[in-house]
């Protein structure tokens, strides 16, 4: 910057920095295709995991990517997770007979004192 005059300039008018001695890092473009045909492209970083799935910027649809030969990329569905219900992680712990026991224990106890409760209010 000791080069350059300030003489003269205008605030926020002209930018001093320069592209001079900026590298880049190696980008590629990916292109992913709509349900309805149309395309969009996103670039990422070389080295990076390129995602199958992406959100159109514009529509704000889902685009799945486009390989080489301009066909979808296949989606690897070993990663998606069926959620689980509290009912499915209670069987993985007990039987149904286990469950139906600490049931007919628990109603009993909540019969009992509900009679009790009657029993108090006169009824």
């Amino acid at each position: 910057m000791a080069d350059r005059s300030l003489r003269g300039m205008r605030l926020g008018a002209q930018s001093l920095q320069s592209e001079e001695g900026v590298t880049f890092s190696p980008r590629r473009r990916s292109t992913y295709q709509l349900d309805d045909g149309s395309t969009f492209e996103v670039t990422f970083a070389a080295d990076a995991e390129i995602p199958p799935l992406w959100e159109s910027p514009k529509s704000g649809q889902e685009g799945r990517l486009l390989g080489e030969n301009g066909k979808p990329v296949p989606l690897d569905d070993t990663d998606v997770r069926i959620p689980r219900t509290h009912w499915d992680m209670l069987l993985e712990r007990r039987t149904r007979e286990e469950l139906q026991e600490l049931l007919d224990e628990r109603l009993t106890f909540l019969r009992a004192r509900r009679g009790k409760a009657k029993a108090k209010a006169g009824v």
